[in-house]
């Protein structure tokens, strides 16, 4: 079983380091056993974290699909933690995923959410997805959408995909690359 994660606090310095897995473990990244203990390591490290930056938050684990997905809700301080256009979040994610990769020597893909930011976009980009391939269906006309993350693009995808007669592609480089819908 994995360590508790360390924190020291040194003056204005903040150091949070990630368990380290015991040599002794064996991990089968395929099971939802291991999607599990990647939720739990997550949760773990992240209530490290909310208790260094005194925030007030509820963690809540689940796995969806083949990916452990962590939230973050009920803190007044969380929008904090989302920052502009989610990109506070994104880099959270990015070290939560490096804390667990730490602990299990594995590379993970949990999915980190924070008071319902991530959850809310979807909605947004699967309704804009949707209503994009109606009126190219309608119109005939291509339609470019604005540039997006990949995450962005892959439920904007997802969305188009479901309506007949209309497909989408990505155009153009990072970090302006694009979803483009076109009638079939």
């Amino acid at each position: 079983m994995a360590s508790e994660p360390d924190i020291a606090v040194d003056g204005d310095e903040t150091d949070v380091t990630a368990p380290t897995q015991n040599p002794d473990t064996e991990v089968d990244s395929d099971s939802d056993d291991y999607l599990i203990e990647e939720g739990e390591i997550a949760g773990d490290y992240l209530e490290q974290l909310l208790d260094v930056l005194d925030f007030d938050g509820d963690i809540d684990l689940d796995v969806d699909g083949d990916r452990a997905v962590v939230s973050i809700d009920g803190g007044d301080d969380l929008t904090k933690l989302v920052g502009r256009k989610g990109e506070v979040l994104d880099a959270l994610q990015e070290l939560t995923r490096l804390a667990v990769q730490q602990a299990t020597g594995e590379r993970s893909r949990l999915m980190l959410d924070i008071a319902g930011w991530r959850a809310g976009r979807r909605a947004e980009l699967t309704e804009l997805g949707s209503s994009a391939a109606r009126r190219v269906l309608e119109s005939g006309e291509r339609e470019e959408l604005a540039p997006m993350t990949p995450f962005e693009r892959k439920i904007v995808h997802d969305a188009v995909a479901k309506v007949d007669g209309v497909s989408s592609e990505s155009e153009g480089a990072e970090p302006s690359r694009r979803v483009v819908v076109i009638k079939d």
